[in-house]
């Protein structure tokens, strides 16, 4: 079912029956005020009649066969008059009178039965005589169906025609997303610039910008796997034709020099291995892929693990600083993101720091959240570098990395809600890398 029928059944639908609810009420008013008025023809008819009457000869007592016609009673057509004396006794009627005589011993207003018919009566004691008027409720109701039936049309044509400008109203209100609809259609399936529509309504404009805001998103995802396949093509290839370079040397030579190629070639290599498991860890973190294993690290265990796994059991080129209130509340994110994260920024500093010299890895409570600090002592990044740090594939002139280490890092910081920031100082390098802890 279209959106412009559902939004018509549904207004439609509370349309007429707000509609018919008044037309109910009015009609039933209409009904009741017709219905007074009729009454009140009757009253002023046996008013009339008195009036006459007091100036008529006088009537004789036996007025069985006395009649008046209804012109000279001024009774207006379809209604009966009678007049009665106070004993029972029939002194007058006009010719439109049933054959059975009206009933008069109640005063006011009375439903009576007459020729089998129902009548509406009013009768009123003036003297020593009743007057009693009458009309038919068969006639009554004709003229009520009649004003009904005519009061009925214009409010059924009204509203078929307030119907009809709804549904109008409704396709003229949805024209918009028509017009974003065809947009769409008329679009590029690799086209991704931003809609352009003009006099869009305010309401759909948070719809529009959100669609511009998805193209985006879209094209920047595009760009990066575009950058990251081009990259990694030109980044595999060099170790690639680095190995194939060795072992062909390895197969013209003997002895120490194709010993040498040999071992040339293996670490060519674990360097090609090393530069896939990092685009795959990447590509994971970028991705939609769950890390939630189940299993919760607290820092301190963070950053022993990280250490193990990047020093690979010399531990003494590193030394942890854990502070006596450090927190023991597990961190509010996988612990395979948290180790990947500080392991990369361990391996990048032990890559700048000579042998004789250690890296320093300080813990600290800020809060709800705890921070790694890495402190090297290479010779430190120049302050323009410091913005390209964790670009993919970049690198300086000292590093022998794939440049993918604090790309992952910096994937992970976004992920996870993190924060990282870089200090060059003259004696080093220090990366802080803050993470969130689980609140206990």
């Amino acid at each position: 079912m279209s959106l412009r029928l559902r939004l018509s059944l549904t207004l439609g639908a509370a349309f007429a029956l707000i509609w018919a609810l008044a037309a109910a009420w009015m009609l039933s008013d209409l009904r009741n005020q017709m219905m007074f008025s009729l009454d009140q023809r009757l009253v002023a008819s046996a008013r009339m009649v008195a009036g006459l009457l007091e100036q008529l000869p006088t009537l004789p007592s036996k007025g069985e066969g006395t009649h008046f016609s209804a012109e000279q009673l001024n009774i207006p057509g379809g209604m009966a008059c009678q007049v009665s004396s106070l004993r029972g006794e029939i002194l007058a009627r006009s010719h439109n009178n049933p054959e059975q005589a009206l009933e008069a011993e109640k005063m006011g207003f009375h439903d009576q039965m007459i020729d089998g018919a129902p009548w509406r009566s009013f009768t009123l004691a003036r003297g020593d005589v009743r007057i009693t008027t009458a009309d038919r409720q068969i006639e009554r109701e004709a003229l009520n169906m009649s004003i009904l039936l005519a009061a009925s049309v214009p409010v059924g044509v009204a509203l078929l025609g307030c119907l009809c400008l709804l549904w109008l109203g409704i396709g003229q209100g949805l024209a918009p997303l028509n017009r974003l609809r065809e947009a769409l259609m008329r679009r590029n399936a690799d086209s991704l610039e931003p809609l352009q529509l003009q006099a869009f309504p305010s309401e759909l404009k948070p719809l529009l910008e959100t669609q511009n805001q998805l193209f985006q998103r879209i094209g920047k995802t595009i760009e990066r796997e575009r950058r990251l396949t081009g990259d990694a093509a030109h980044e595999l290839r060099s170790p690639l034709t680095a190995i194939k370079t060795h072992l062909q040397v390895a197969r013209m030579t003997d002895g120490s020099a194709r010993d040498q190629s040999l071992a040339r070639a293996e670490e060519g290599a674990d360097r090609l291995h090393r530069t896939l498991e990092q685009l795959l860890l990447l590509a994971r973190v970028e991705g939609s892929l769950s890390f939630d294993d189940g299993s919760q690290c607290s820092a301190e265990q963070v950053a022993r693990l990280a250490i193990q796994d990047a020093t690979g059991g010399e531990r003494l080129r590193i030394k942890l600083h854990v502070p006596d209130d450090l927190s023991a509340a597990p961190l509010q994110m996988p612990a395979v993101l948290a180790i990947a994260a500080l392991r990369n920024l361990l391996d990048n500093a032990l890559r700048h720091t000579p042998e004789d010299c250690a890296v320093e890895v300080h813990l600290e409570n800020i809060g709800n959240r705890v921070r790694f600090v890495v402190r090297d002592h290479g010779p430190g990044i120049a302050p323009d570098d410091l913005q390209h740090l964790t670009q993919r594939f970049w690198r300086n002139g000292q590093s022998t990395g794939c440049g993918l280490g604090l790309a992952i890092v910096q994937a992970i910081v976004q992920r996870c809600d993190c924060a990282l920031h870089f200090d060059s100082r003259p004696d080093g390098l220090r990366v802080e890398l803050t993470m969130p802890l689980q609140t206990l």
